[in-house]
């Protein structure tokens, strides 16, 4: 059947109109892009594998808090100044006890570097599972005007981690296209295989992964080694969170509450801390 030409025309630019409206209406759906990330103005950013996110205000705890790592503070928070001030500086490996203070070392010692030299250098974490899109943070960090601190906190081993430590190597070795010097790497471990070497037993795949962390260690050109907090180091941490407060402590429960949780650290310290805090109606 033919149709008359009027008619064939208005079904066709009928259909043409409902095409449009709904490509209109998709649009109107669609997420709007996000703005470039203004890399000159947060203290701090987390990398989220395509995109990154400001932070408004670093969490980190004056330098002055941190205890029983007097010799780790002093190192790193050197090395962050010379990133700061342009000089020559070292990727950093932070391994050891658990909840003695590696992470929130490296955010004080940023933070305290950003008070002395306002602008001068971010620190950018980078999300779990991120690792692979280093590339593309490097591209973007290249050509800005200030020094950045990445942070990898925790990094995973065995056959989960393995890909992103061989990552992480990759990008420590360089390539072709060199990581520019204001751009340094911080990494926090928790396991002592990352830099023990005399135990050569047991099976391959234990052997392997010692030696893959072995291999990893190696391009750090500071290592900062964190240890279990004997009794007086841990009452010491203790202190440094109870006496700006004005707060005493039984030291017999500041004890127990450590046993309670199997192990003395300065996170530990800093939870009954809290508990002593909260009872006297105070914030830590």
């Amino acid at each position: 059947m033919r149709f008359p030409p009027k008619r064939w025309q208005a079904d066709v630019n009928s259909g043409g109109d409902t095409w449009e409206r709904i490509a209109a209406a998709l649009e109107r759906l669609a997420p709007a892009p996000h703005p470039p990330t203004d890399w000159r103005s947060a203290p701090a950013y987390v990398w989220e594998g395509t995109r990154a996110r400001a932070v408004a205000t670093l969490d980190a705890l004056p330098l002055a808090q941190l205890h029983g790592i007097e010799a780790q503070k002093v190192a790193l928070r050197n090395n962050c100044a010379r990133l700061a001030s342009g000089a020559a500086a070292h990727d950093v490996l932070l391994w050891g006890a658990r909840g003695m203070g590696k992470s929130a070392l490296v955010r004080a010692a940023v933070a305290d570097v950003q008070a002395e030299m306002p602008g001068a250098m971010a620190l950018v974490q980078l999300a779990p599972g991120s690792l692979s899109t280093f590339p593309a943070l490097i591209d973007e960090l290249a050509q800005q005007p200030r020094a950045f601190l990445l942070f990898i906190d925790d990094l995973g081993f065995g056959a989960d981690g393995r890909a992103e430590m061989l990552a992480l190597r990759s990008l420590l070795d360089g390539g072709v296209a060199p990581r520019p010097a204001h751009i340094c790497i911080a990494v926090t471990a928790n396991r002592r295989s990352i830099v023990e070497r005399e135990d050569t037993s047991g099976a391959m795949h234990e052997r392997d992964e010692r030696d893959d962390a072995l291999a990893l260690a190696d391009r750090f050109g500071l290592t900062l080694g964190f240890h279990p907090a004997d009794k007086d180091t841990y009452l010491a941490i203790l202190r440094g969170y109870t006496a700006p407060l004005g707060l005493n402590f039984d030291t017999e429960e500041a004890m127990t509450f450590a046993i309670q949780r199997g192990n003395r650290s300065g996170r530990t310290a800093r939870q009954f801390a809290t508990e002593l805090a909260g009872r006297a109606g105070l914030r830590l």
